[in-house]
């Protein structure tokens, strides 16, 4: 097997997609190893595609046809040339499968050995053999026996509150809270929908849901010499949907001594499985300190990034160099914590309508600055598309500095200077979950965003007069560059000034936002222009660049501002917040989208999974009609009100696109 410097590989070819991908070629590079990306037809043009050496289409968007593809996936290594295989997570890397067709092709695997993957793979069986290697462990019930009617006896004995989990699951997906045991059946069909879809295996786990819990996990590192480290902690407490939103290094508040504790606790279990490479082992920590396993996760993790800025390693580098042969660089004396580190995960979702992930095209894409403070791990750059097929992250946001205070404001700063037009995304979000109460004092725990729902989901207020009159700026400067109408650049006709003649006119920009309407009135003045919008009226003007940065003068006042355009939008960034402003041309204003009384239309573009409920049939009030799934979540679709289902116009299986009405209803009165 050909190796660089007798060392590391030659070529590697990396199973996965998005920012991981990316993440990977990056170091790759760096330490001179060809990189193979693979791709499905939805990522043909994807940033991983771009960036890596060489790339090989591997089938349909379907994942299953594709990223999932085992025997597509070892023909496409083959046909490159590669030495090994770099799994990400996510997909295949921690299926068994994959291991051993690596293994019988004769390529290595860039991660732990398959008894490992084995032993881990399942979460029923990794409790097991926790269970006797000393690790503690939750009440829960992790037996084969998947019977419906004995899943739900076993939560009704651990007592309500449980969590159901996919027993081959991760990322939050096949996983519910189960409150008491009328709701148990439909959780844990969802979560047997979600596992299926995701995993390819329906089975599940319950356990104790234990609140409030922090979810703290060690990240280690084995060798093939027998060698196993912890490189510490990190704190995932901050979650939605069982998905992590916010991680951090160290984990706020954790001693010394529980630190070794829990990272003694971590290589005992890395022990018990001989265990090499990247993994890690998370626990659920109860208020009283006490921390159970959860799970270990035979990969490396998306938050792996905060514990590369605070232990100055770089973990993929580790990851090739082990499954090279080499020892680990550093025995666990020689590691050491330096500073504390926040990663932010960015994702095209709606966080007012539930976090239901969005679709579209990237039309604007600005980053913060990066440097030895700032880091981005993007999978998508600007046009890109983000489609319904996969996760919907965007990048994840790291900021590294000497304290957690400092970190902190990083993080604020850095987040007011991430510009995104095309999809809704949460930075928004995370700007308020930041400045949160509980986050700044650093109180974490999985119940975080529940608590602070009223600060987190607060109505917009109404946007600022200076940002509606950046708005009018932007617009007015877009017209003066528009080319001249006709042959003649000299014709009146191109004039952008206000003469009249009857006397000067005022140009009137009719925006609207969020279905309010706003006009501002605009008089040239030189380089200035009067500017008025009800009751506000002040002499503005701003100097532009042609990313839409402006330097805005406003009276005696002077700041900047960020204005982008997607058509007849104008996306205004100012003081960290966004609001979109809709340039309204009178003469032109569309008719309003008509829709047929009593129909549900589709929240985001995905695929039916399920009708709960036969056409005609009567319901109440918030009942489930029927499930969507995108990029990996479910979605119901419930009653609007008591009435009928008349009918349903797609069937399971079926693709539709964000807004499609769905199904007619009849609400009670009129059935």
């Amino acid at each position: 097997m050909a190796r660089l410097n007798d060392a590391l590989f030659g070529k590697i070819l990396i199973a996965n997609r998005g920012e991981i991908a990316c993440r990977v070629i990056r170091t790759a590079r760096r330490l001179g190893v060809a990189t193979v990306a693979v791709f499905s037809d939805a990522d043909s043009c994807a940033r991983h595609v771009r960036l890596a050496d060489e790339a090989i289409r591997i089938g349909s968007a379907q994942a299953r046809e594709s990223y999932l593809a085992i025997e597509k996936i070892i023909a496409a290594a083959k046909a490159s040339g590669a030495d090994a295989i770099h799994p990400g997570y996510g997909f295949l890397s921690e299926n068994p499968a994959f291991r051993e067709a690596c293994d019988a092709s004769g390529l290595v695997f860039i991660g732990p050995p398959l008894e490992a993957l084995r032993a881990m793979g399942s979460k029923s069986e990794a409790k097991k053999l926790m269970q006797a290697a000393g690790v503690p462990l939750a009440s829960g019930y992790h037996g084969d026996d998947q019977d419906a009617g004995r899943l739900k006896r076993e939560a009704e004995a651990i007592g309500f509150p449980v969590l159901i989990k996919a027993a081959l699951g991760g990322g939050g997906k096949g996983m519910r809270r189960v409150e008491a045991s009328a709701d148990f059946d439909a959780a844990l069909a969802a979560c047997r929908r979600e596992a299926m879809a995701s995993f390819g295996d329906a089975k599940v786990l319950i356990e104790k849901y234990i609140e409030p819990a922090r979810h703290i996990e060690i990240q280690i590192f084995g060798d093939a010499h027998g060698n196993i480290v912890s490189l510490f902690e990190r704190d995932c407490s901050v979650q939605r949907r069982h998905q992590k939103v916010l991680e951090e290094a160290p984990a706020p508040g954790l001693s010394a001594a529980r630190r070794r504790e829990m990272g003694a606790a971590a290589v005992q279990a890395a022990k018990a499985v001989a265990y090499v490479g990247a993994g890690t082992v998370e626990f659920i920590v109860a208020p009283d300190g006490a921390f159970f396993f959860m799970e270990m996760n035979t990969r490396l993790q998306v938050e792996h990034p905060v514990t590369e800025c605070v232990t100055g390693l770089d973990l993929v580098e580790w990851q090739l160099r082990v499954a090279a042969g080499e020892p680990l660089p550093k025995r666990q004396d020689d590691i050491f914590l330096n500073g504390c580190a926040i990663e932010a995960r960015i994702y095209a979702e709606d966080s007012g309508k539930d976090f239901l992930p969005s679709t579209g095209t990237l039309a604007a894409l600005r980053w913060p600055a990066r440097g030895p403070h700032v880091r981005i791990d993007a999978g998508v750059d600007q046009g890109d598309e983000i489609g319904p097929h996969y996760d919907p992250m965007i990048a994840k946001l790291i900021v590294h500095d000497d304290s957690r205070a400092r970190a902190l404001a990083r993080m604020r700063r850095a987040l007011a200077d991430c510009h995104i037009v095309g999809v809704a995304n949460n930075v928004v979000f995370l700007s308020r979950l930041v400045a949160t109460p509980s986050f700044v004092a650093g109180h974490l725990d999985t119940g975080l965003i529940a608590r602070e729902s009223p600060k987190l989901f607060a109505p917009e207020d109404p946007p600022p007069a200076d940002a509606i009159f950046v708005a009018a700026l932007a617009a007015l400067a877009c017209e003066r560059a528009s080319p001249p109408r006709g042959n003649d650049p000299l014709s009146p006709w191109n004039a952008r000034d206000n003469w009249r003649l009857s006397g000067e006119e005022p140009r009137l920009l009719n925006f609207t936002h969020a279905d309010t309407a706003y006009v501002v009135r605009a008089l040239a003045r030189g380089e200035s222009s009067s500017l008025s919008c009800g009751e506000a009226r002040v002499t503005a003007k701003a100097e532009h660049d042609d990313n839409g940065r402006m330097r805005v003068a406003i009276d005696d006042r002077i700041f900047s501002a960020t204005a982008i355009s997607t058509g007849a939008d104008w996306a205004v960034f100012l003081d960290g917040r966004m609001w979109t402003f809709q340039l309204v041309d009178p003469l032109r204003r569309a008719a309003a989208e008509h829709r047929r009384d009593g129909g549900l239309t589709a929240p985001m573009s995905g695929r039916v999974v399920a009708h709960f409920v036969e056409p005609q049939t009567s319901v109440a009030a918030g009942a489930p009609l029927m499930a969507m799934e995108a990029m990996k979540m479910e979605h119901v679709v419930k009653a609007p009100a008591a009435g009928r289902v008349a009918s349903f116009l797609y069937a399971p299986g079926d693709q539709v696109s964000e807004g499609s009405e769905l199904l007619t209803f009849e609400p009670e009165d009129e059935a």
